[in-house]
């Protein structure tokens, strides 16, 4: 598997859900947000749980491109 990124996902009426998934998982959620052929709901598989995720409500997604860091 491949390193694990965290990953924002915001939805309209203001809820966001993080969580840690692959930038292959990124990329897919991202190009199913753009492809107008794309079903309405979209599968994700992250670190601990599985998402189903309604693209329409989508507002938002950040990925941190940071490598991991300790201290201040």
């Amino acid at each position: 598997m491949s390193q694990l990124a965290r990953m924002d996902i915001g939805f309209q009426g203001g809820q966001v859900v993080a969580l840690r998934a692959t930038p292959e998982a990124h990329d897919e959620l991202v190009k199913a947000l753009t492809d107008d052929g794309a079903t309405r709901w979209h599968g994700l598989e992250a670190e601990d749980s599985q998402y189903r995720i309604d693209l329409a409500q989508v507002v938002y997604v950040r990925r941190e491109t940071e490598g991991q860091r300790v201290g201040f």
